[in-house]
């Protein structure tokens, strides 16, 4: 047992030895951006000195597990400090807040899904990640701009009008997704 232990500590510390900049850069780029959703998740009433350092442990976790359940449990933790800052602690539903987690959660999700193809040792040019980052910034503007726009609409129109704002944000989902796979299968 002591052994298995001891191996793994110290093959850990030559992985963080052998980390290069790019890669690095990434895995900081993803503890941040978790650490940013879940801040801006939960009521400030919860931001303690007591919770504080567990919401960072959770951020680590996208960081330093890509590819395990790591970017699982931090999302699911800034959904749950979402839904008890909106239910049990009766905060308003803010669109720029709402907006500003989910853009946090995709660029946590897309970060570590970058972190998890590169090696640690990996020699990685800058405009790897920079273009990885400008798409995924790009999907998080255009998505933030129909949700202004869709949210908009509801608001002016009528009553019931909610359903079909609703409605309309899944079917431009679905056609997204299948533009995506006919390019896709066309390659």
């Amino acid at each position: 047992m002591i052994k298995k232990v001891s191996g793994r500590v110290r093959a850990a510390g030559t992985a963080a030895s052998r980390i290069t900049l790019m890669p690095l850069l990434v895995r900081l780029g993803a503890f941040l951006a978790a650490l940013g959703a879940l801040l801006a998740a939960y009521p400030a009433q919860l931001l303690t000195a007591r919770i504080l350092p567990a919401l960072v442990v959770v951020a680590l976790l996208p960081a330093l597990f890509p590819r395990r359940a790591g970017v699982t449990i931090a999302v699911l933790v800034a959904v749950g400090g979402w839904v008890l800052s909106t239910s049990a602690y009766g905060e308003l539903v803010v669109l720029w807040r709402l907006l500003t987690l989910a853009a946090l959660l995709y660029l946590t999700h897309s970060l570590a899904a970058l972190a998890a193809l590169l090696p640690r040792d990996a020699i990685v040019a800058p405009a790897v990640p920079v273009r990885w980052v400008a798409r995924a910034l790009g999907v998080v503007l255009a998505a933030g701009v129909l949700a202004v726009l869709l949210t908009t609409l509801a608001e002016h129109s009528g009553e019931g009008t909610y359903l079909a704002v609703a409605l309309a944000g899944l079917a431009v989902a679905v056609g997204v997704a299948a533009l995506l796979a006919w390019l896709l299968r066309r390659k």
